[in-house]
């Protein structure tokens, strides 16, 4: 009897019932989860930018987005991680310091491809061109898909402004006349400019 009586309590109670036991795994989840993420954001070294990083103006902007419906970052990260083979070859490991304009960031250690952390300046605009028409020619074993319609498709003007108030409204520091001019700062623009100057704005804060 009184053995009955203790495998009804205590851990005997908790395994035995699939709700409580999801309950109390959610809540431990939960706990260790807010230790570990909440002093990150009262941490100077994740929520102030490093000296030189400075919000994307309307082109890059776009070109980010552009970026992103792409899918460029399944293969192509944007993190070097503080290893010696990583900044050997692709320069100072990342810090959060450099991504606090960046919603979402594009953190990831995906390597089918080389980082593009550090890729801005490295190569001409002329080079980004035929490298998005065929890659091969300038990468022979490359393995990426052209990306020759961005030459043809052009920034919508209109879609800027909302973009800019969005990201002001999460910390980004537009101002009004950075908004209202983003419209003429891509007018006429290809899609294939905006990505270049995405990609020639990325890790410029360490350079």
């Amino acid at each position: 009897m009184s053995e009955q009586k203790e495998s009804n309590t205590g851990h005997a109670r908790i395994e035995t019932n699939n709700a409580l036991m999801i309950a109390l795994i959610l809540l431990v989840i939960a706990i260790g989860g807010l230790v570990e993420i909440v002093p990150l954001f009262f941490q100077k070294s994740t929520t102030q930018a490093l000296p030189g990083v400075v919000p994307y103006n309307a082109l890059q902007l776009a070109g980010r987005d552009i970026y992103i419906r792409e899918g460029c970052y399944n293969c192509h990260s944007q993190m070097i991680r503080p290893f010696l083979s990583e900044t050997l070859r692709y320069g100072h490991y990342s810090e959060a310091g450099e991504f606090v304009y960046d919603h979402p960031f594009q953190w990831g250690s995906k390597r089918t491809g080389p980082d593009l952390h550090r890729v801005g300046g490295k190569y001409s605009d002329e080079w980004h061109r035929i490298h998005l028409n065929n890659p091969r020619d300038v990468v022979p074993e490359s393995i990426m898909p052209a990306y020759a319609w961005l030459a043809e498709s052009t920034i919508d003007p209109q879609s800027m402004p909302p973009k800019m108030r969005a990201l002001r409204t999460v910390g980004v520091p537009y101002s009004d006349e950075e908004i209202a001019g983003s419209p003429e700062a891509v007018k006429g623009k290809t899609e294939q400019d905006a990505l270049i100057a995405y990609l020639q704005s990325l890790g410029h804060a360490f350079k």
